[in-house]
């Protein structure tokens, strides 16, 4: 028997758990905000972001959220963490069970993805599906994992079993707070990392940067109450090895840029995807408080243009001397 699955978000992301759903044997509403946008992909089944990737018959394309919300047992919220308030809202009371499938700190409030979905829709159960996932090798059907984290175990071996196929494999995890600051603060680390090979710094400086940089989202992820563990995984470090190292990843490549003397103007006006490490980076050091994030700290000055990269990675070099 079939199970309805909306997906709100129609970019790379948002596509590919549609085709994952489909092939998990659900079908799916896959809803664009854009009419235009909607009618091209339902009229020649491709997304432009995903070429060459055909949508399953199971999959049906719309761009008013009534039809895709029709029947749905699950809601997927492909869209940037800086945008999903505004289709929060257009959620009635009572939908869900709502899954969060972005990543980052919202800009302002200071939120995570799970408190916006809180305070606007208290009722509804959530989850957050995160991890190391390039979109389109997802797509294409190359092997990965993610982790679906949500404090009701019930919930998430539900969604998992919607969601998962034997190449996209799913693992559930309890701690959906280590999960999100994971998935928030890589973005983070992988500017950082980006500016540091960008600049020419060498790949034992990445190496140090990066290890250094998980050491700082442990003490964060247990700060707000998650755990050190979760750090260990697929959202935390698993993410931190693709994004880091990858070119694919929009992070990466913005910090690459930076750091070979790019202006962020420059580098966004030419990107028609969400960077979501420049929105986060100013607001996670915000929400850290007290907690110790030099990365963070040197990623936002670069950001800001408050230091040059070069300043950047001095001033990490040049802090205090003393025990790992």
């Amino acid at each position: 028997m079939s199970r309805p699955i909306a997906v709100l978000g129609a970019g790379a992301w948002g596509t590919t758990l549609a085709v994952q759903a489909a092939l998990a044997g659900s079908d799916v509403q896959l809803w664009a905000r854009d009419p235009a946008r909607a009618a091209s992909i339902a009229a020649t089944r491709e997304n432009p972001r995903l070429p060459g990737i055909r949508l399953p018959d199971a999959v049906r394309v719309t761009s008013v959220v009534s039809d895709a919300l029709q029947g749905a047992v699950a809601v997927l919220l492909a869209v940037p963490v800086q945008h999903l308030r505004e289709v929060a809202t257009l959620l009635p009371p009572g939908t869900g069970p709502l899954v969060v499938c972005a990543k980052g700190v919202e800009a302002g409030t200071l939120k995570l993805p799970l408190e916006i979905l809180d305070a606007l829709h208290p009722a509804s159960a959530a989850a957050v599906l995160t991890g190391p996932n390039f979109a389109a090798e997802i797509a294409a059907g190359l092997p990965a994992a993610a982790v679906l984290a949500a404090n009701d175990g019930t919930l998430r071996s539900a969604l998992i079993a919607m969601l998962a196929t034997p190449r996209f494999r799913l693992y559930g995890n309890a701690d959906p707070i280590g999960a999100q600051v994971g998935g928030a603060a890589k973005n983070v680390i992988a500017i950082a990392a980006g500016v540091v090979i960008g600049g020419g710094f060498g790949e034992n400086a990445r190496a140090a940067l990066v290890t250094r940089g998980l050491v700082e989202l442990s003490r964060l992820v247990v700060a707000l109450g998650g755990r050190a563990e979760t750090v260990l995984g697929l959202s935390g470090l698993g993410d931190l090895i693709l994004t880091c190292t990858g070119e694919r990843s929009r992070n990466f490549s913005l910090g690459l840029a930076l750091g070979r003397g790019a202006t962020l103007a420059n580098i966004l006006a030419g990107r028609s995807a969400v960077t979501e490490g420049v929105a986060t980076a100013p607001a996670l050091l915000a929400r850290a408080g007290t907690v110790e994030m030099p990365v963070c700290a040197a990623v936002t000055g670069v950001l800001d243009g408050s230091a040059t990269p070069r300043r950047a990675m001095e001033a990490l070099l040049a802090r205090r001397l003393r025990d790992e």
